[in-house]
């Protein structure tokens, strides 16, 4: 069970280093009144994506408000750059750290909705689909989905504010594959109890 719980911070870092494209713009109905709006989060967006390119924690955070929110997929919460970039240390940096790598391919789910008398907040959505390679096991696949709130600030700038992440705690590939390793471990039980029954019965009989 450590090396599950492990493996969810695992999960957690590389949900939240992941590359999140926006949908083409193009059947959007004319005289879309965001357009500005969705140009200035595909640009965020993008930038986020160059930056986990790059392995480059400070890039993923300039897109972000200073109090940003991130709630893991292990419900742990870092608030504030300054934990965001303690929790990606701890994840892929420092020692002990829990994945050496990790590929994605993310869609957003639908347009970006943008709320507020202003339309100065906007909610995206989407999924993910991930390969895992951690320090401790072989690689694993993973699909589970991601939702963002994104803000202006006061300078006119568009801030990530909140990022959600989340995958099906009950179907999955790990529960899959800890579901095969109890079918395993059973099967050898059975095995073993037949085989030693078969070996002190042929002695009993002797």
């Amino acid at each position: 069970m450590q090396t599950i719980s492990r493996l969810g911070y695992a999960f957690a870092i590389a949900a939240f280093l992941r590359p999140i494209s926006m949908p083409a713009q193009t059947d959007l109905p004319p005289g879309d009144p965001h357009h500005e709006g969705r140009q200035a989060l595909l640009k965020i967006l993008t930038a986020v994506e160059a930056a986990i390119n790059a392995q480059d924690i400070e890039g993923m955070i300039a897109q972000m408000s200073p109090d940003c929110t991130v709630t893991w997929w292990n419900a742990e919460i870092s608030r504030g750059h300054d934990q965001i970039r303690a929790y990606y240390r701890k994840m892929v940096k420092d020692d002990g750290r829990l994945i050496t790598k990790y590929t994605t391919k993310a869609k957003i789910g639908d347009h970006a909705r943008f709320l507020g008398s202003g339309a100065d907040v906007a909610l995206a959505e989407g999924s993910m689909e991930d390969e895992f390679f951690p320090v401790t096991r072989g690689t694993f696949k993973l699909d589970s989905r991601w939702s963002a709130a994104v803000a202006k600030n006061a300078a006119g700038e568009w801030k990530i504010v909140n990022l959600h992440l989340s995958s099906n705690i009950f179907t999955n590939s790990l529960m899959a594959e800890v579901t095969r390793m109890i079918w395993i471990a059973a099967l050898a039980a059975l095995l073993i109890g037949a085989a030693a029954g078969w070996f002190f019965g042929r002695r009993s009989a002797r």
